[in-house]
This record gives structure tokens, C-alpha cells and sequence, in this order.
């Protein structure tokens, strides 16, 4: 369980006149929300060492899966639900526990994902419809687009537009046996090309007011809520970026966050840990990283103050070179000032923008980085890859991987009995569901009902989602779909794996039938 502490209450001691705004503005949002619950529900633990589990990439990984679904349903996103006949197909087809709508929508999408010829014009469609200022491409303002939309890619990779449908779908995610989701604000801060050459000026005046106004308090309101939408034991992803000007200038010259910003970052904070909702601090361009790591490792000073349970992760990207010796230096810190480091680990999620000389030769580099950084993590041991001399601090881990071999890898070790670290498995909703879905399968069909039914022996296996109106979404599923275009091959594993469920199932029923 999280303890809320005097810290959690407390925004920074030097607060200008801005920040104080700022706060009244936040207190006056939430009221207007609903008011926060005082105490936090029994905390869900993950995953532990004394535990044997059963069976068994930036949120994830740029260059992973994506089933994607692309059949017509109603308005609003449908819960998810197993239904009873595949309920009962048991384990030994991890698919089983989904939907057959999804399955169908997973499958027509990853077709189209997987096609040379049907993809780029899907791409460039897409494309116009997140960046248009036409209204009758917008799916806010035209209904007949936004049906269509929300029906397919949003239902695929989103929560829903209203805290009713986000919660629908979290409890039929949960319905499934996933132990919950990472939840995330889809709305971002659009800067113009004056904006961005105007950093240095953000600070000042009625330029730093016009930034808090339409940037930070629009960001910290919608991060506030996620956090209020999200349940106990449940992630919010927060992105620093999407604060606006003023975060930018501050990480680009590794500044502390501003007065304003820092009060609406340790608003979040207090709320998370009331609520028991976890935070993960999303990782950015390599220009702008040192500066989110400052800020981060900060925080986790701050707010991961109980043994074993962080408050605060941290992204680490293992597709950088410097990866290994920066988390290394991180570990040490955390060791000597006696705070849990909290650890997202990805692959990396910005190889088109990042200098090619930062990353790895080849994948293979990139595999072993991280396969050799969750190995040492998760048994708490310095190795070959992640290397230290003094001893690991106490380590909470997510292993957000689309990369089937990754999650196998790591899921063995968990499953040996061998895990000293809290770990939680994550990809993101609508991609890699062949290897989501052997996180939530007993591995052994033979016991599988004595397994189903002793879920603390079960890893802690999430979803990661946004949440937003179809047109706000818009640029989030143009991400997905490039990441489609990105892993062709691991596309064609996901629609193989759909086709081979619903092939199944078909057969099943034939059966029955005869």
C-alpha cells in the first residue's frame, strides 16, 4: 500500500503568485469532478519472489505487433466480455479469453496492416484526419466519421470518451484476467512553429500566464482526472512534454520544473498515491531525456519512501547505448538515499528522431541490452549487461514488451521462484494480444482450473490505453498505425495467431455441430 505522507499534501515550498493560481484552479477542477476518495483501497501487490507464478515493446515498443480491430460496432466502445463458449476452450489457446468481435477486428486490421498495398494509403489517410482544420474531417465535429472511426481503430487502442466507457472497459479487461491497465490522457498540446522558437521567453510576463493558462493547467487537469479514472493498483502514463512551453524549456536546459509546473506535477503525485494509482513517467527524445531524468529521480526521492512499492517510474529505453551505465548510476542513488526505484523498460520508441549514433548497430544489440537489464532487475543481480558494486536497491519493474522471446525470457525466471523484484508485464492494448494473452493462461492445461482459481499465483499483466474524445485520439492512433508499418513481421505474427483463434473456434463449432 501506498502511504500518503506529509509530502503528498505539499507542493513545493516556493510557490510565485502563478502557482498559487494555479493550485486554486486544480482545487476548483476537482470539486467540480467529484470529490477524491480519502483513503486508498486495499493495495493489489504485484507479482513477488515468493510467489510461483503460471505460465507464460515504448509502450511499448515502436517496433512492435499490432493486432488492430477494423469491424463496425455501436457507438460507444462495447465491454469487454469472454463469452461463455470460449470460457471454456481452456488454456491451451491463450486467444481463447477474447472476444470473438475482437478477434475479427484484430484480424481485418492486421490484414490491412500487414499489406504493402493496403497500409500507405491507410497511413496518409490517417494522417490528414489527425492534423486536419477541416471540420468535415474532424471526428469531433462530423458524426458520421466519428461512428466509424470509434467503432474500429478507437475501439481497438482506446478506453472510451467518457469516465462511463473508460470504466466499462476497464472492468472488462479486468473481466478477462488482466490485472488492470496504464491509463493515459490522449489530448496533447499543439505548439505552433513561433511557439517553439519562443521557449526561453515562457518564463516571463503574460507569456509564462498564457502558458500556465492554455498549457500547463489544460494538462494537469486532464492528468488529474486520469488519475481519478484509473482504480488502486492501476498505472497513469504522464508525459512531461504535454505540458507545453514551458516544460520544454525546462527539460531542453535541464531545469527544474517551473513553480506553476512543479505545483501541477506534485498535485498529480499527492492524488496518485491517496488514490494508490501508480505513475509512469514517460521517456522522451534523447535531447530532451537527461532533463525528464533529473525530474524523475527527484520525484522518486520524494514519493517512493516505502520499501518495495514505488510511487514513481521512471523509462528507460534499451535501445541507447548509454542505457545500461545510466540506469546503473540511477540504481546507486537510489541505494545510498534509501528510495525504491520504480523501472518502466522499453525498447525505445523514438528511432526515427533519436542520432542513429546513440543507438545500437543492430537489433540484436538492442535485444541483449534488454534482455540482460530485466534479467539483472528482476533477480536483483549486478550481470554482464547492467553492471554496479554496490547492492541493488530495492527495484519495482514493469516489463512493457510486444517482443514474445523478452517476455518469455523474463516470465521463466518469475516462474522458477527466482524474482526478488516486484515485476508487472504490460503491452499496449490492441497490439501483441497473442503475447498478453499467455499472461493471463495458466500454463499447465492439466491443472488449469486449480491454477485459474489461485489468481495471486498468476504475473500481473496490463494494458496500456488512452483515453479522449475520437478527434483528440487521433494522433495516438496515427502512432500506432506507423508502429504497424514498422514491425511488418511481428504484424503478420499477430494476424497469423488472430486467423489460427478464429480457425479454431470455426472448427469447434463444426464439431459440435456434426
Amino acid at each position: 500500500m501506498f502511504a500518503p505522507t506529509q509530502q503528498h499534501s505539499t507542493a513545493l515550498k516556493r510557490r510565485s503568485p502563478n502557482a498559487a493560481f494555479l493550485s486554486s484552479t486544480l482545487r476548483a477542477g476537482s470539486r467540480q469532478h467529484g470529490s477524491f476518495p480519502s483513503t486508498m483501497a486495499t493495495d493489489r501487490s504485484i507479482h513477488s519472489s515468493t510467489r510461483r507464478s503460471s505460465s507464460n515493446d515504448q509502450l511499448l515498443d515502436a517496433a512492435d505487433t499490432t493486432p488492430t480491430h477494423l469491424a463496425l460496432e455501436s457507438k460507444t466502445p462495447s465491454p469487454v466480455t469472454i463469452s461463455s463458449s470460449s470460457s471454456q476452450m481452456g488454456p491451451s489457446a491463450p486467444l481463447s479469453v477474447l472476444p470473438l468481435h475482437m478477434i475479427i477486428r484484430s484480424l481485418l486490421t492486421t490484414t490491412i496492416s500487414s499489406s504493402p498495398i493496403l497500409l500507405p494509403p491507410s497511413l496518409w489517410l490517417m494522417s490528414v484526419l489527425a492534423h486536419t482544420t477541416n471540420p468535415l474531417l474532424n471526428p469531433d465535429k462530423n458524426p458520421l466519421l466519428r461512428v466509424f472511426l470509434k467503432g474500429t481503430f478507437y475501439a481497438q487502442f482506446c478506453a472510451g470518451e467518457t469516465p462511463v466507457e473508460v470504466g466499462r472497459t476497464i472492468k472488462g479487461l479486468k473481466d478477462i484476467g488482466f490485472s488492470g491497465v496504464i491509463l493515459g490522457y490522449a489530448k496533447e498540446v499543439v505548439l505552433t512553429d513561433a511557439q517553439k522558437k519562443e521557449l526561453g521567453a515562457c518564463s516571463k510576463g503574460k507569456m509564462a500566464e498564457e502558458c500556465i493558462r492554455n498549457e500547463i493547467i489544460p494538462w494537469a487537469k486532464g492528468t488529474l482526472e486520469t488519475v481519478q479514472l484509473a482504480e488502486p493498483g492501476d498505472f497513469v502514463a504522464l508525459k512531461f512534454t504535454g505540458a507545453g512551453r514551458q516544460a520544454l524549456h525546462s527539460l531542453a536546459e535541464r531545469l527544474p520544473p517551473s513553480p506553476a509546473l512543479a505545483d501541477a506535477i506534485n498535485s498529480i503525485c499527492s492524488l496518485a498515491a491517496e488514490r494508490g494509482v501508480r505513475l509512469l513517467f514517460d521517456a522522451e527524445q534523447a535531447s530532451l531525456q537527461p532533463g525528464i531524468d533529473d525530474w524523475t529521480m527527484e520525484y522518486m526521492r520524494k514519493y517512493n519512501t516505502v520499501p518495495g512499492q514505488a510511487l514513481v517510474y521512471g523509462t528507460y529505453q534499451a535501445y541507447l547505448k548509454s542505457t545500461p551505465k545510466t540506469l546503473s548510476r540511477h540504481l546507486r542513488v537510489a541505494k545510498e538515499e534509501g528510495f525504491t526505484m520504480g523501472v518502466k523498460l522499453v525498447r525505445g520508441a523514438y528511432i526515427e528522431s533519436d542520432p542513429r549514433h546513440l543507438i545500437h548497430d543492430r537489433k540484436e544489440g538492442t535485444d541483449a541490452c534488454y534482455d540482460g537489464i530485466a534479467k539483472s532487475l528482476v533477480e536483483k543481480q549486478w550481470g554482464d549487461v547492467l553492471q554496479g558494486d554496490l547492492q541493488m536497491p530495492s527495484v519495482s519493474l514493469v516489463i512493457a514488451s510486444h517482443n514474445a522471446e523478452s517476455v518469455k525470457r523474463a516470465r521463466e525466471i518469475c516462474n522458477d521462484g527466482e524474482a526478488k523484484t516486484q515485476v508487472a508485464f504490460a503491452q499496449l492494448q490492441g497490439m501483441a494480444d497473442e503475447v498478453s494473452c499467455e499472461l493471463v493462461c495458466p500454463i499447465n492445461p492439466e491443472n488449469w482450473r486449480e491454477q485459474k482459481r489461485v489468481k495471486s499465483q498468476a504475473v500481473e499483466a496490463y494494458k496500456y490505453l488512452v483515453w479522449g474524445s475520437t478527434g483528440e485520439c487521433m494522433k495516438y492512433l496515427l502512432r500506432r498505425a506507423h508502429e504497424n508499418r514498422d514491425a511488418v513481421q511481428r504484424t503478420r505474427s499477430g494476424r497469423n495467431a488472430m486467423f489460427n483463434e478464429l480457425l479454431r473456434r470455426v472448427k469447434g463449432i463444426i464439431g459440435v455441430s456434426v
